[in-house]
């Protein structure tokens, strides 16, 4: 059987809803079709960490829609319905009940998935966060009294991290780094979030990474890692990162590598094809490099270009802007826009006398490159101006030291 429409958008993610409600917001008046492979309407993915982990939200808190939205902006949503197959040619999705979907732009909004632990498959107190379903599940089990291990002390799981501190739980972090976030801010701001972790009580276990995850003996769990330390607990959580979710495109001819490769329209390397939020890498023309950025912020923005340069082909905007995300932990507000790296020159603009507050900004051949604020944001906001405002440093510094 084959069905149509004339956007189809693979993936119910924020990026995919955004693109949806884009089109229409700019007129278009064909059919939408939004496919999720998921049982959930489509739902807020920095909430699970943010609000579900933290006992404060429910699932319906994080939906971004109803289904009476999506019915009122007439944009059909299909859920349990996951692609499995594309021929661009044809300019078909076919799904895994083998039922094929015609279009005439595709918007792939698949998202990615995250990177799985060789010693650590998911099983009974070994916890991955992806879902909704797994937030929920998680939630139920990080009380006090439960020894919860995370492992990685990038954003998910320093978020993870806090969220079980906050319930009570005795909370230990893994980290290959010298320090959390260190691969990508470097030590000296590395240093501070290391504070930020150990004064709520969770205890941080770095430059170490884990080569088994076993059974205790006792119904719980043992970490082991690569010197031979062991941390018996209760739940072990893994958030090492995610990857796009692009293995079903392998036999479409798109030209995939660390996610669908774009131009700087994020148009896909086949026609009527774009790409949206952490599944889309495009070439930023503000920035002299590929970029593929997981976080919310950039694929709302994203989801708006696309739907611009479906409805307005003749006319296509480039997608350029200056990379922000944030993260919330223990009660801070953690934000870095730019792109910002672990070799740069780290120039500390602002430093709360009480060590709550922090700006740093990073500079790389005579500029800046990017910049890191705890509890900062309207200087964060600034910086990121002036990023887009490509200001000369000398200028930037100057507003500091006024």
């Amino acid at each position: 059987m084959t069905d149509r429409s004339d956007v189809l958008i693979i993936g119910g993610s924020i990026a995919g809803v955004r693109t949806a409600e884009g089109l229409r917001r700019l007129s278009f008046e064909g059919g939408i079709t939004i496919l999720e492979a998921g049982p959930d309407l489509p739902y807020d993915r920095p909430a699970l960490s943010k609000q579900i982990l933290t006992g404060g939200g429910s699932a319906e808190s994080v939906m971004l829609r109803s289904q009476a939205d999506l019915d009122k902006a007439r944009i059909e949503l299909r859920r349990g319905c996951r692609g499995v197959g594309l021929d661009v040619g044809a300019r078909t999705v076919r799904l895994a009940d083998g039922t094929a979907i015609e279009y005439s732009d595709l918007v792939i909004a698949t998202g990615s998935v995250p990177r799985r632990l060789p010693a650590a498959p998911a099983r009974p107190g070994v916890h991955y966060l992806r879902t909704l379903q797994d937030a929920l599940d998680l939630r139920d089990v990080v009380d006090a009294p439960a020894r919860v291990v995370v492992v990685g002390a990038g954003f998910i799981g320093s978020e993870v991290a806090a969220a079980a501190a906050v319930r009570s739980a005795s909370v230990t972090v893994v980290e290959p780094y010298a320090f959390p976030l260190s691969r990508v801010l470097g030590d000296l701001v590395g240093k501070r979030l290391a504070r930020l972790h150990e004064s709520r009580g969770v205890q941080l276990v770095l430059g170490r990474s884990v080569s088994d995850v076993g059974d205790d003996g006792a119904g719980g769990r043992r970490v082991v890692l690569d010197d031979g330390t062991t941390l018996d607990c209760d739940v072990v959580v893994v958030g090492i990162g995610a990857t796009p979710d692009t293995d079903w495109l392998a036999e479409s001819g798109l030209d995939v590598a660390d996610g669908v490769v774009c131009d700087e329209f994020c148009r896909a390397s086949a026609p009527h094809v774009f790409a949206a939020g952490d599944v889309a890498r495009w070439p930023n023309p503000l920035y002299d490099e590929p970029m593929r950025i997981e976080h919310w912020t950039n694929a709302v923005e994203q989801a708006g270009v696309v739907a611009w340069n479906i409805a307005r082909p003749d006319s296509p905007r480039a997608y350029s802007p200056v990379p922000y995300v944030w993260s919330d932990q223990y009660g801070s507000r953690l934000q870095i826009v730019g792109r910002p790296r672990a070799e740069d020159e780290v120039r500390i603009v602002l430093d709360g006398p009480a060590g709550d507050s922090l700006v740093a900004l990073y500079v790389r051949d005579g500029g800046l490159a990017g910049a890191f604020a705890l509890n900062a944001p309207s200087q964060l906001l600034a910086l990121r101006r002036a990023l887009a405002a490509r200001t000369p440093l000398d200028e930037i510094m100057a507003t500091f030291e006024d």
